[in-house]
């Protein structure tokens, strides 16, 4: 444990919305990926543009980026943010080219701010988004596909600086 306190717990261990009207705007930025496992001819159907629900990358895409611009709506202390930047690039994985021989896509999801308080939920929600899209595209052929190792991996700006997962 650290000596830091929970921000989003008060005085009395009751939940609250952090209040950051005197934090300067500051640029920030965050980058979290996540991982959807799934079988080699569902990675294949997904690739060769074969789903049944049309192109999975494509919606994938698009609704991690509005996955990012809701996530005050879908986390109860976020704040909402005018978020300035939402990316969210697909890669699909073959077998071979993960140590734990899972193939499937990688998601990595880059959002950005200039505001008081960070992005990091954003970027998270973008990513988890991404992947929950692509099992809900394509779960007819594959319900066993596996959504693991979302996680953040940069965030930049404000007051802590820059953080990296080592």
């Amino acid at each position: 444990m650290t000596d830091q306190n929970l921000t989003h717990i008060d005085e009395k261990g009751e939940v609250r919305m952090v209040d950051v009207s005197q934090k300067a705007d500051t640029e920030r930025i965050a980058v979290a990926e996540g991982f959807i496992a799934m079988n080699s001819s569902t990675l294949d159907l997904i690739v060769e543009g074969k789903a049944a629900k049309g192109d999975v990358l494509a919606c994938a895409r698009v609704a991690g980026v509005m996955a990012a611009k809701q996530t005050s709506a879908l986390i109860p202390m976020c704040h909402p943010l005018n978020i300035t930047k939402a990316k969210v690039d697909l890669e699909p994985v073959f077998a071979g080219e993960r140590e734990d021989g899972n193939v499937g896509i990688h998601v990595l999801a880059t959002c950005g701010v200039t505001g008081k308080t960070g992005i990091e939920m954003e970027a998270l929600t973008a990513s988890s988004v991404a992947c929950l899209t692509i099992y809900d595209m394509c779960k007819a052929v594959d319900r066993g596909m596996e959504i693991m190792d979302v996680r953040l991996l940069k965030k930049d700006g404000g007051k802590s600086g820059l953080w990296e997962r080592g």
